[in-house]
Order: structure tokens, then C-alpha cells, then sequence
């Protein structure tokens, strides 16, 4: 076994004991709740015999330890328990869910990573100019702007203003792909205008880091356009970094959705889980949360495998 896959499979090894500790975080938050869980659900004019139901149902009366490798047990072939507010499945109520946020992760994602890369490349050419000023002043507001009053001010415009989209994302079985991207586009425009700007700056960091080295000065001696410089000698070299911010930011599409399809009632993950706390539906709050940790977690190990990948001086021990 060579030194990279060593490497890889360590990270590998890193990111299971994350989950793993992070499982016990979601499970134990619900148990270390004040009062009786059963007690919160059915309410206080609950009769004893209801609440003693509904604690076996739950496996109340089994010790906390047991409980969560049943639940982590469960969790790896895909059950995470009944729904207290439906008595379904779980799995059944988030595997629809699950995709639709996905749908959305993937339609901002096409729009937001070849954009921010294009771009930063483009005020990388242009460093100190207006445009380059601009560019940053735009990116800075929206990076200081929350989701939501981003997503208010896109339904404002677009929606109210303009009509040019619905404000409301419904979807319904059956409908078309056209008819998918009119009525998820202000929730991904949201998000392409939250993660865009994260990954212009740090494309533009890294090129202009590496525009002052050596072997680059030696290209624009040689008469070599500022473009072709950039695109065949900065580039290749600047994608460790690069790498790194798109996986993180592609996470922060699918975990950071819940304020987005909160606010255009878009049917993903985040409004399941915001619609389970109102209900006090833990199997499913603890899912989602689940979800999540997993999501952020695998794709952080892809920006570290994918940034060992594209840059031989991480695979060496300093």
C-alpha cells in the first residue's frame, strides 16, 4: 500500500470517527432534553396508561446506551424509525424530500461553480481595476447578507415586481423539467448569490498568490498573453484550494437549505426538518440532522482526497 492511499484511507478513517461522534451528539441532544419525552409529545392531559404506550413504543423504558445502537444500527441500513406525527416510515417521509433538496443543491451548483470559477478568473486578469472593485463590493454584500432577506428581496423583485417567476416553489408529481427550473429559481438564484461569492474570492486569491512566483514571471517574459498564463501555468496549480472551497460550499448547498426552502415553501429536507420541531417529531429531526452531518462530513473528505489529488506537497508528512 502506497503512501497517497495510506493518506486517503486515513482521512477515510478521520471522517467515520466524525460521524460517529457527531451520531451520538444528535441522539443524546434529544435525551438530555428537560422533562418527559413522552410527556412532551402527548401533552399534559396525557392518562398514564397512554404515556406508558407510548414510552414502549419508543423504547423509553431501555437504557440510552442501548438505544442508540439500535437507532445507529438501523441508521446504516437506511431505518431511522416511525414518524410520531404520521406513524410512517421515516426513510419514506425523507427519501422524496431528500431528493428534491438535492434536485435544488444541483440546480445552484451548475449555475454557481463555473460562474465563480470564470470570474474569479476574470478579476484575477483584472486586479485592481474598477471592474475588480466592483466585483468585490458585490460579492461582500452578498456574503454579508442572510439567506433569508436575500430570498425576500429575489421574490420582491422577480416575483411581485417583475413577475417573472412565482414566489412559491410547488412542485407536484409529474411535472416537466421546464416547468421544475421556472419554479425553482429564485430558491437556487438564493443560493447561487450566497456561495458564488465565496468562491470568486478564493479562485482570485489563489491565482493572484501565484501570479508573483518565479516560473509565472518567466512566462510573461516570454511574451505570453496574461489569459494563456493564467489558464495553462496559475490555474493547474491554484485547483487544490479551489477544489476545497466548491466541495465545501457544494455542502453547504445541501445543509444550508433550511432558511431558503423555508422561505419559498420549497419541499426539501430543511422544511421537513423545521416541520418536525414544530411537531416534536424527534425520529425525524434526529434523521435529518443525521443527513446533514453525513453530507457535510463526505464532502469535506472529498475536498481533502480531492485536494491531495491536485497537490503532491500535501501527500508528504512535515
Amino acid at each position: 500500500m502506497n503512501d497517497l492511499t495510506q493518506l486517503i484511507l486515513k482521512r477515510l478513517v478521520f471522517g467515520a470517527l466524525t460521524l460517529l461522534f457527531v451520531s451520538l451528539l444528535i441522539f443524546f441532544a434529544v435525551e438530555l432534553l428537560p422533562g418527559d419525552i413522552a410527556q412532551a409529545i402527548l401533552g399534559q392531559t396525557a392518562t398514564p396508561e397512554t404515556l406508558a404506550a407510548l414510552r414502549e413504543q419508543l423504547g423509553l423504558n431501555t437504557p440510552a446506551l442501548v438505544r442508540y445502537f439500535m437507532w445507529l444500527g438501523g441508521a446504516l441500513h437506511g431505518d431511522f424509525g416511525t414518524s410520531l406525527a404520521s406513524g410512517t416510515p421515516v426513510s419514506e417521509a425523507i427519501g422524496p424530500r431528500l431528493i428534491n433538496t438535492l434536485s435544488l443543491a444541483a440546480y445552484a451548483a451548475v449555475i454557481a461553480v463555473p460562474v465563480a470559477i470564470s470570474l474569479g478568473i476574470v478579476v484575477a486578469l483584472l486586479r485592481n481595476t474598477m471592474f475588480d472593485r466592483i466585483a468585490n463590493i458585490l460579492t461582500l454584500t452578498s456574503i454579508s447578507s442572510p439567506e433569508f432577506f436575500l430570498g425576500y428581496i429575489l421574490i420582491f423583485f422577480l416575483s411581485i415586481k417583475i413577475r417573472a417567476f412565482p414566489a412559491l416553489s410547488n412542485l407536484t408529481p409529474g411535472m416537466s423539467f421546464g416547468e421544475y427550473l421556472d419554479r425553482g429559481f429564485l430558491p437556487a438564484l438564493t443560493l447561487v448569490l450566497v456561495v458564488i461569492a465565496h468562491m470568486m474570492r478564493m479562485t482570485r486569491a489563489a491565482i493572484i498568490n501565484l501570479l508573483a512566483l518565479p516560473y509565472i514571471e518567466m512566462a510573461k517574459i516570454k511574451g505570453m498573453p496574461a489569459w494563456k498564463v493564467i489558464v495553462h501555468h496559475a490555474l493547474p496549480n491554484a485547483w487544490a484550494p479551489i477544489i476545497s472551497v466548491v466541495a465545501l460550499n457544494l455542502a453547504y448547498l445541501i445543509t444550508g437549505v433550511v432558511l431558503v426552502e423555508v422561505v419559498f415553501v420549497y419541499p426539501g429536507i430543511g422544511q421537513l426538518l423545521v416541520d418536525a420541531v414544530a411537531k416534536r417529531d424527534f425520529p425525524v429531526v434526529q434523521a435529518c440532522c443525521l443527513i446533514f452531518a453525513a453530507t457535510f462530513i463526505g464532502l469535506n473528505l472529498a475536498a481533502d482526497v480531492g485536494a491531495i489529488l491536485t497537490n503532491p506537497r500535501l501527500r508528504f508528512q512535515k
